[in-house]
């Protein structure tokens, strides 16, 4: 049997990317702002149904220079429960990241936790859509409102979401999402920083800012970094978005295959789906429960690995027991997201793992006995 990975690419049809890179060769335009990249951004406004998109060459540069653009200060209140860049790109801006801890339930923000850690330092909120699953975006709507703070969604796992009908890249000041190759939907590489509004000519400040800071031939009025997205990039993304809706219903196909052999086992704990929420199944995380099951999510991750199924635990640790941060933190101040990430392990999914792959991946979970 061929090995069975946490994640697998989605991908058009070689010849549709071959004819959709074909005009590539006619202009040898292959970076700085091209045909394919600015239709990838108009097409992306559409689908996601927000006024402006910048795209940029990955995810976390878009996190970075967003944070630059809002010209935040101080500390911002983040989740630890999320993967480096989150916490990377904070730090990197020079601000200092205050963590919050997670719910129990969808292992997003505990909104009612944010409150507590707001001082005079307080510049914005940070909150992480995990697994695909949403924030209480209306709650930190109203506290950030209350105490006159920025939200900038870190959206990476939650493309193509909605919420009560809206997209979810309307929510807070802004939202950055990751293109990654992993990803619902990708470029390969890539990101994106979406947002309504003109807000003070932030789309103009991004544009500047992943482009050396240059504004004009002979002006440069900030010290912005190179993170364009180039033609090949989003030429992936133009074919990958034709086909999105169909991956991800794909994907809805595996997570309840998954659902009907796990939901309801004592030890094993599921993310259930969330009220006014189309998903997009980005994830499929499982917590397992030593004491109930007798054996641990580490157990489990063994076992698959000798039956060449690759999982992932995912997110251990939290960012905030990195050794780069190991001196500043405690990870015991968030015990919610600390015991989750020693249990949880998210299984393989994506569009076209055969069900009856994740049939076996179950009965070995199942089968299990320390």
């Amino acid at each position: 049997m061929s090995r069975i990975l946490v994640t697998r690419s989605s991908m058009p049809e070689y010849e549709e990317y071959i004819e959709e890179i074909k005009d590539i060769w006619d202009s040898h335009w292959l970076t700085n702002m091209g045909a394919k990249h600015n239709e990838l951004e108009k097409e992306l406004e559409k689908y996601l149904k927000v006024d402006h998109v910048s795209l940029f060459s990955n995810g976390h540069m878009a996190l970075e220079l967003l944070i630059q653009a809002l010209h935040l200060t101080g500390e911002v209140i983040t989740t630890s429960f999320t993967f480096a860049s989150t916490t990377h790109a904070i730090v990197r801006n020079g601000l200092t990241p205050v963590f919050c801890d997670v719910n129990p339930e969808d292992y997003t923000m505990d909104v009612s936790k944010i409150e507590a850690l707001i001082t005079d330092k307080t510049s914005a909120i940070i909150p992480v859509h995990v697994y695909g699953n949403l924030c209480d975006v209306e709650a930190i709507e109203a506290i950030a409102k209350k105490h006159h703070l920025k939200v900038i969604y870190d959206a990476a796992h939650t493309f193509g979401v909605t919420y009560k009908g809206r997209g979810v890249a309307t929510f807070g000041d802004a939202s950055m999402f990751s293109f990654h190759a992993t990803k619902v939907f990708h470029t390969i590489e890539g990101g994106a920083v979406c947002f309504n509004g003109e807000q003070n000519g932030l789309k103009e400040d991004l544009y500047g800012l992943k482009n050396f800071g240059i504004r004009n031939e002979v002006v440069v009025d900030a010290v912005g970094a190179n993170s364009k997205m180039n033609e090949f990039q989003a030429a992936m993304g133009l074919c990958n978005l034709r086909h999105l809706d169909g991956e991800i219903e794909k994907r809805s196909r595996v997570v309840a295959r998954y659902r009907e052999h796990l939901n309801g086992v004592p030890g094993i704990k599921l993310v259930q789906p969330q009220k006014d929420v189309k998903p997009n199944y980005a994830y499929f995380p499982v917590v397992f429960d030593e004491t109930v099951l007798g054996y641990g999510r580490d157990d489990i991750y063994e076992m698959l690995k000798q039956h060449d199924i690759f999982t992932r635990k995912y997110f251990y640790p939290l960012t905030s027991e990195f050794q780069c941060y190991s001196d500043k933190y405690d990870a015991k101040d968030t015990p919610v997201a600390l015991e989750t990430s020693k249990r949880v392990l998210t299984l393989p999914l994506y569009a076209d793992l055969d069900l009856s792959d994740v049939d076996r991946i179950c009965e070995l979970i199942l089968g299990y006995r320390a």
